[in-house]
């Protein structure tokens, strides 16, 4: 699949998407909703709905890293049914600090959600140079 194209920059909330494979470590967490935790879209939270206490932070990465273009391959492509690369919200997990200097992204694994039919999963990129904790900002 090509790059996915850089969305506006505020998420907006998506009631119930399924991932097609868990999140690594949580394998009976397959529904969760995308809830917008500030009023610019740019902290959101993935909840659990079976497990309420269950929660992923996560930004919409191109907010922070404007030349972030992930590539994925076609398998992805065909899991979450993606027929267009505008149906695609690409989301950062972040690793929140102290202090703003010290939270991280990770931009090697991506979530990746097909806002159409709200499948999603979390991909393991093969780019080498990205890091599972990149600095949110410099």
């Amino acid at each position: 699949m090509p790059e996915a194209p850089a969305p506006d920059a505020a998420v907006l909330d998506i009631p119930v998407i399924e991932l097609v494979h868990p999140m690594p470590g949580f394998p009976d967490r397959q529904r969760f909703a995308l809830v917008q935790l500030d009023d610019d879209g740019l902290l959101c939270a993935l909840r659990s709905l079976d497990d309420p206490e269950l929660r992923f932070l996560v930004v919409p990465p191109q907010a922070f890293f404007p030349d972030y273009a992930p590539e994925v391959d076609d398998a992805v492509v065909a899991d979450l049914a993606i027929d267009a690369p505008g149906d695609v919200l690409v989301l950062a997990v972040v690793t929140p600090a102290q202090t703003l200097a010290g939270t991280t992204a990770n931009l090697l694994a991506p979530v990746l959600v097909n806002t159409v039919n709200r499948r999603a999963c979390q991909v393991i990129l093969d780019d080498t140079s990205l890091s599972v904790s990149t600095p949110l900002v410099a």
